[in-house]
């Protein structure tokens, strides 16, 4: 079969999977479409989590920066494996045993303040919005490339999909959609990671594939080394060296870290289990589901960037393979001749270089690239659909339970039924998809650059809160309120400013102290640190019963049934 005829019947089929289990889980009350009625197994959840977790940015773009970033773009690997470590030991379990709905709901309560609340609600509508962008384009990179549309066109298919299962199903229906995704997704990015590692290297397991000789055929030698040495040929940066400055790597680490362990549509999934022990485990269930891709990840974008090199790097255009022209009619591949002699010039030169690369594509062309089989490909394209839509699913009901729980029910509108609340948490729900839908069509970045901004802003607003909820009697709402405010004004400005305002100053000698926009949420994250704490020393400690209640929650399950 063609490829275009196995594209539509994998992804027409996974959709009417997901399709069917929307329907056949609908949610009838909030709690079952807030938080799936808190009985989901631990290991449903923990399929679901790293459904929901490991987004377009995980799947679809990573492997593209590290294949063109080296060992710079390392930093996304170490920062959210590492986020995910400290959201499962510091995090979940006292959230889980604080038994609310949401992050803005915690805040709420434990800072006893409808204000707080707002702040919250507030920040999290605004991290939400920044990171849906990011799966929305992605969403529409697969489409225009598989189904031969236009990316518009293709992020436009996406919002009807997301609409009609996270409308209709809630959290329950999202739960459930989430663990098909998961299997469709860690399938399609594991098979062709196989194949192309027998391929090139003669050993079945990507990882270990990674650091093998290749074979013979070719040419020999080590992978990285032979990475190294094309890199330098063509005047990169050697694969295996980085260029950003040492604190500019420590500060994206360190965001993308602290911003996982603050993400509001990861926290909410670990309300949906019936205990705290359930909660423990399906974090270490979900640890070991995001592993599978996060190791194999240095692989996968290895073999892209050779095989790209290998293909591409002063070959006669003429002579290009089919692939090469259908990503070009996507302008996802920009191929100039400036020289006029047909080839193609692929160099660090700016002024030379005549191929333009989105590195958005790179997972999904590799299979291609390699001369896998036309299942192969489609398989990719379903993988990389399911990994965009699970988190968009995700996060609209983020936007939706902040918009319909925390700030009408708990906020604006307390004597609303609830069924009145369940309605317009669907209406939430439309109404944050065309918002999505437009930053999707209309982004600020590639995908993976514009999921770090969304981690920057969750790690300057919402961690130290949490942390400090958790961890801190003394902290009161007067700190709390202060310090998200502080942290999340100084990030969305200082990204803002670079990404929006002044982009032609967005480069190294402009930032401050070398530090990028996908960074500066570390920076954002101290200064809350610092105004919650100072401010919470000079007003008054918080009442007596929230101080009760933050020792109680210390102790996960200490005075709760499990």
């Amino acid at each position: 079969m063609s490829l275009q005829t196995w594209t539509y019947l994998t992804v027409g089929l996974t959709f009417l999977l997901y399709m069917v289990i929307a329907i056949r889980s609908r949610a009838t009350s909030t709690s079952e479409f807030y938080i799936a009625g808190a009985h989901v197994h631990p290991l449903a959840n923990g399929l679901a989590t790293a459904a929901d977790w490991m987004s377009a940015a995980s799947f679809i773009s990573m492997a593209g920066i590290v294949a063109f970033m080296g060992r710079d773009g390392a930093v996304y690997l170490m920062g959210w494996t590492g986020g995910y470590v400290l959201l499962a030991l510091m995090i979940a379990p006292y959230l889980r045993d604080f038994g609310k709905f949401t992050v803005p709901d915690f805040i709420g309560d434990r800072y006893y303040s409808q204000t707080a609340r707002l702040v919250a609600v507030v920040c999290a509508l605004f991290v939400s919005f920044t990171y849906v962008a990011g799966q929305m384009r992605g969403v529409g990179v697969v489409f225009s490339r598989f189904l031969e549309v236009d990316i518009n066109t293709g992020v436009v298919i996406g919002m009807g999909i997301v609409f009609f299962y996270a409308v209709l199903g809630g959290m329950k229906g999202i739960t459930y959609t989430q663990v098909a995704q998961y299997c469709v997704l860690i399938f399609a990015f594991m098979v062709p990671a196989i194949f192309i590692s027998l391929l090139l290297t003669g050993n079945p397991i990507p990882q270990l594939g990674f650091g093998s000789e290749m074979k013979e055929s070719f040419g020999g030698g080590y992978l990285l080394d032979r990475l190294d040495g094309l890199n330098e040929e063509l005047g990169f940066a050697a694969y295996t060296d980085g260029v950003r400055s040492t604190l500019d790597v420590l500060c994206i680490t360190a965001a993308l870290m602290m911003g996982t362990a603050g993400l509001p549509h990861v926290i909410i999934r670990f309300f949906t289990v019936p205990s705290v022990r359930a909660a423990r485990k399906s974090a270490g269930y979900a640890l070991l589901f995001i592993a599978i891709l996060y190791t194999t990840a240095p692989a996968v974008a290895a073999f892209a960037r050779m095989n790209l090199l290998n293909t591409v790097s002063n070959a006669a255009y003429i002579d290009m393979p089919e692939w090469f022209r259908t990503w070009e009619a996507t302008n996802l591949i920009v191929f100039e001749d400036k020289n006029g002699d047909g080839r193609i010039q692929y160099v660090a030169d700016a002024a030379v270089n005549e191929l333009t690369v989105d590195r958005d594509i790179m997972v999904l062309a590799n299979p291609e690239i390699a001369g896998l089989p036309n299942w192969v490909v489609a398989l990719v394209a379903a993988g990389g659909l399911a990994a965009a839509l699970s988190t968009a699913a995700g996060l609209l009901l983020v936007i939706s339970t902040a918009i319909s729980h925390d700030l009408l029910k708990r906020n604006l509108m307390p004597g609303i039924s609830e069924k009145q609340e369940l309605r317009c948490a669907r209406i939430a729900i439309f109404f944050a998809i065309l918002v999505a839908g437009y930053f999707g069509i209309n982004p600020p970045g590639f995908v993976a650059q514009v999921v770090a901004f969304a981690f920057g802003l969750a790690a300057s607003s919402f961690f130290p809160v949490i942390v400090l909820g958790i961890f801190s009697v003394r902290m009161n709402r007067e700190g709390a309120i202060a310090g998200m405010i502080t942290g999340i004004t100084f990030t969305a400005l200082y990204i803002l400013y670079f990404r929006f305002y002044n982009p032609a100053a967005d480069n190294a000698d402009n930032w401050w102290f070398g530090i990028s926009p996908e960074g500066i949420g570390a920076v954002g994250m101290l200064f809350n640190f610092a105004v919650a704490l100072l401010v919470s020393r000079y007003t008054p400690a918080p009442p007596l019963e929230v101080q009760s209640m933050v020792e109680d929650i210390r102790v996960p399950g200490s005075n709760r049934p499990d």
